[in-house]
């Protein structure tokens, strides 16, 4: 049972991509565990249920709902800003934003592609980077992005999502090694399959757990100042297998 502590100062959180999936279940588990939580996503109906639903179920936390899209990227000084105001501070940033359209073998579209660049990649820097200034002033915070197994290798299925997952990963290491030395955590989640939207376009699913299951894990690394983590924990195993994989082999694979 939850117990009111009205002097106990909140921890308070932004989580960017929350109106479904594993954004959704983050909002959901940081409010449980007391969290006042700023909730970010486009759709703007969706977000507001999410935000009433979490209001009235959890005891400590709250949720505050902001309608954004990530490609905005002119207003995010602003808008980081004025959320950072409205929460009284800022402890835990978590990235989850992501898209992932349905690509064919032989599909070479260029508007597709640049919708994964734009949502994946530049959306987390364009927010990161934020974190990262006010994180690196403060001398403390967190910082995570969920990546994904998929930018381990170049697969056939969709080049451009590997290659954005796998540039998200390379920035989140970059970051982290400049800004371990302030005192600030950067966590990578590199998940599998999670039961979300991202599933519809996956020709092949194994493993499959819940969008819960995968915000429990994601919050107890951040918790825990991890590094890279995989989720499930099998996954590091498969992707040590993949990488040692050679070429010549990899690219006759179809997945």
């Amino acid at each position: 049972m939850n117990v009111e502590r009205p002097l106990e100062p909140k921890q308070r959180a932004i989580i960017v991509g929350a109106s479904s999936g594993i954004g959704a279940a983050l909002v959901r588990h940081l409010a449980w565990q007391g969290y006042l939580v700023a909730a970010l996503a486009r759709r703007e109906a969706k977000l507001q249920e999410l935000g009433e639903q979490v209001n009235r179920a959890a005891a400590d936390g709250r949720v505050l709902t902001y309608t954004h899209n990530v490609t905005d990227y002119q207003i995010i000084p602003s808008l980081f800003q004025t959320i950072v105001r409205d929460l009284g501070g800022l402890d835990l940033i978590i990235y989850v934003a992501g898209v992932q359209p349905r690509v064919a073998l032989n599909e070479y579209d260029f508007e597709k592609d640049q919708q994964m660049i734009n949502v994946n990649i530049l959306g987390a820097i364009a927010w990161l980077n934020q974190a990262a200034l006010r994180f690196e002033r403060a001398g403390m915070g967190n910082i995570v992005g969920v990546s994904s197994i998929a930018g381990d290798r170049g697969r056939v299925g969709s080049p451009v999502y590997n290659s954005s997952k796998a540039a998200f990963s390379t920035y989140l290491e970059a970051l982290r090694n400049r800004l371990t030395r302030h005192g600030v955590t950067v966590t990578t989640i590199k998940p599998g399959f999670v039961d979300t939207v991202l599933l519809e376009n996956a020709p092949k699913t194994f493993w499959v757990i819940s969008a819960e299951e995968a915000a429990e894990r994601i919050v107890k690394a951040a918790r825990q100042k991890k590094q890279t983590v995989y989720i499930p924990a099998r996954w590091r195993l498969v992707s040590l297998i993949i990488h040692h994989i050679p070429s010549f082999i990899f690219r006759r694979l179809s997945f």
